[in-house]
């Protein structure tokens, strides 16, 4: 034996260690299931906040359906929606490529603001109602209520991909008026 006798922490310095390694490993785990991870649909509460383009829809009140692709070429297929202000959508996306994709809803302004973001932090984290980030040869989902009138965008803001052109437009119309 070489004589070195093993030294023991005091029990609150050991707690310590404890919670800091155990708050690492949570912090981890909630940047990998929250990042651009396989998962294509997050589970909980969807945050009910209004956006210049709406706000999250419930699914009893979806009215139809729109199935969008997502590739490798960097396209959206389509590439332009119209709905109609009230409408409840929702759109089922699909990723057809090899690569990670999402598609973000937004104003231009915010989209260009958003890209340039991760442009400069690739791993950075987001998650909302409006933006789904889906796994090669996996589908997502997004259920949103257009309350709003106005010429919105849709992207890809993964880096590279929104500069690729990984864009499209969303217009949102105002309801026809029945003759008087």
């Amino acid at each position: 034996m070489s004589g070195v006798v093993p030294t023991r922490r005091p029990v609150a310095a050991r707690r310590i260690v404890l919670a800091a390694g155990c708050a690492a490993v949570a912090a981890t785990a909630s940047r990998g299931a929250r990042a651009h991870g396989p998962a294509p649909h997050k589970a909980g509460p969807v945050r009910s906040e209004q956006k210049p383009w709406g706000i999250a829809g419930d699914a009893r009140r979806i009215v139809r359906t729109v199935e969008v692709s997502m590739d490798d070429r960097m396209r959206f297929v389509p590439d332009r929606i119209e709905v109609v202000q009230g409408e409840t959508l929702r759109l089922v996306l699909h990723n057809t490529g090899r690569l990670m994709h999402e598609w973000v809803l937004g104003t231009p302004a915010e989209l260009d603001e958003h890209a340039a973001l991760m442009a400069r932090f690739p791993d950075m984290e987001h998650d909302g109602p409006w933006m789904a980030h889906v796994a090669p040869g996996r589908n997502g989902e997004i259920v949103w209520h257009f309350n709003r009138v106005g010429a919105f965008r849709f992207a890809c803001l993964i880096a590279g991909h929104y500069q690729a052109g990984m864009t499209g437009r969303l217009d949102v119309l105002a309801p026809a008026k029945g003759p008087r």
